[in-house]
């Protein structure tokens, strides 16, 4: 928990995939919160935290089911104002006197209208418009019967109790999700709350900025601490935050596993060696991460072994380094929240990342995650904090793995050459079209299929690759970027005039769910 200078919202995760949303629609209003497992959250939990407002989240399970989820019961007689969403609203009615039955028609996947009652409710001011307001409906069981003290405020054709409240209680509950996009004026719903509960919204980046570095330094102690460094936005700012607190215990180390974009290697040592004295080890490990792919084509393998390599390699410059103890990694939220949920709680793990999967028990360095709480949006916003120059805060996110994810199938040098020098084309029409700051995330993926063309007078046998861009808030969710066909037919035209081993370029559409951004 952080420090009790700012009032906490708790939210309590009932595991949906994306009760992070929660949490960003409340920093968006400088509100500081934080997301616990309903298992760890019980009376000496609360009693500690102290919360000035509970949010239930949603989550997969069922409260019919005997052993489901529950809040501490405690909880509804502190008086705090609470407010349930989806599964969270269920558990409220269940644990308050009313009643939620499974089937019977009445489940709502996708989305919704909501129709008021006529009565009024404080956290719906402003809400409503035009008689009705769109929703995101995510739902099997529902409420047939609300608690003692509830009334009905929102109804949707599949939902009678959409909106229910104990207004004299502040107790609120919706079965809808305000935290997606789906849900447009979601947003509003979580601003009248955390007004209603007398939240001042102090909560800042650079507040945080104060609070993380306080953090590190009790952490870390005057113990030297070892580095991760990609080049990418999140773990530079990871290290400027640690330089910045510990000064020379810091040490970065910087592995080029040969699956970085071009020129990227050189361009990374010379900004940290120009621009910051902080010391760098420029690890060339090149052979050792090919040499362990050679051969596989399974993307959970290839993440396994990039990660497991990572920390290999850590551990052998940490043993370089006199009183290292810990290790500092970029991890923010999505990572976390894809993997194994955030905190431990019951959502459903949609893929390893190399930064957080696979960590051996005994792997000799504590882990110092500065950025595990936050957005990429929040991890941008303090890199302006911190003084770094929009250009390069403004990149677009590249993952751990890097290239390896976007070569789907067995990776070899031939196809990671190729893909450098389509992803640069790809990178320079966007800039040169003043696209590249309305796009969230933009890359090539090589595909494992060769296909015929036709050059000149002769027969070519050469690869495809996926143009890929998406445009995003959180990285959570996310659309395809609608590229004119203008621009499209001028990228691939380039592409396979100017990148030997390529002569056919599709575009993917596919929005984030059903896909994921990366391909692998």
């Amino acid at each position: 928990m952080t420090s009790q200078t700012h009032d906490r919202l708790l939210i309590i995760d009932f595991g949906s995939q994306v009760t992070q949303l929660i949490a960003r629609r409340l920093r968006e209003l400088n509100v500081y919160c934080e997301i616990h497992p309903y298992q760890k959250v019980d009376d000496a939990f609360l009693r500690e935290m102290s919360p000035k407002a509970v949010i239930l989240s949603g989550g997969p399970d069922s409260v019919t089911r005997e052993g489901s989820p529950r809040a501490p019961q405690s909880l509804f007689e502190m008086g705090l104002p609470i407010l349930g969403i989806c599964y969270g609203q269920q558990v409220m009615m269940h644990q308050l006197g009313g009643k939620v039955e499974s089937g019977h028609g009445t489940a709502e996947f996708g989305r919704a209208y909501v129709t008021p009652t006529g009565a009024t409710l404080d956290i719906l001011g402003g809400w409503f418009s035009e008689g009705r307001e769109q929703v995101w409906m995510s739902h099997g069981d529902h409420v047939s019967e609300i608690a003692p003290g509830f009334e009905v405020y929102g109804t949707s054709p599949n939902a009678p109790y959409a909106i229910t409240a104990d207004a004299s209680r502040h107790f609120y509950a919706v079965q809808f999700h305000p935290e997606v996009h789906h849900t447009p004026n979601g947003a509003r719903l979580y601003e009248n709350f955390v007004r209603m509960a007398g939240f001042e919204g102090d909560w800042t980046m650079g507040a945080y900025r104060e609070e993380a570095i306080a953090r590190i330094r009790e952490q870390v102690g005057d113990k030297k601490v070892i580095c991760g460094l990609s080049g990418g936005v999140d773990s530079s700012v990871t290290a400027i935050l640690l330089h910045e607190a510990i000064g020379d215990q810091l040490t970065c180390v910087f592995v080029d596993h040969g699956l970085l974009r071009k020129n990227e290697s050189d361009e990374v040592v010379a900004m940290f060696r120009d621009n910051y004295n902080i010391q760098l080890i420029h690890a060339d490990e090149t052979e050792l991460f090919l040499g362990e792919l050679d051969g596989q084509s399974d993307p959970e393998t290839k993440r396994k072994i990039i990660g497991k390599l990572f920390i290999d390699v850590f551990q052998k410059h940490a043993d370089t380094i006199e009183d290292a103890e810990f290790l500092a990694q970029g991890t923010l939220y999505p990572d976390v929240i894809e993997s194994v949920s955030f905190s431990g709680g019951p959502s459903v793990t949609i893929k390893s990342h190399h930064n957080v999967g696979g960590l051996p028990e005994k792997m000799g360095l504590k882990l110092v995650e500065p950025l595990r709480e936050l957005f990429k949006d929040e991890v941008r916003a303090l890199g302006r904090e911190l003084g770094l120059p929009q250009s390069f805060i403004g990149r677009h996110p590249f993952p751990g793995p890097g290239l390896a994810i976007r070569c789907p199938g067995e990776i070899t040098r031939p196809k990671l050459d190729i893909l450098r020098e389509a992803d640069a084309v790809y990178i320079d029409q966007i800039r040169k079209h003043g696209l590249y700051d309305e796009i969230w995330q933009a890359f090539v993926a090589i595909l494992p299929v060769r296909t015929v063309g036709v050059m000149g007078d002769g027969r070519t046998y050469d690869y495809a690759c996926a143009l890929r861009a998406v445009t995003s808030v959180d990285g959570m969710t996310a659309d395809y970027y609608p590229f004119s066909h203008e621009f499209l037919g001028e990228t691939a035209t380039r592409i396979i005039n100017e990148v030997p081993g390529i002569n056919r370029v599709t575009y993917d559409i596919t929005s984030k769910p059903p896909g994921t951004i990366e391909w692998e």
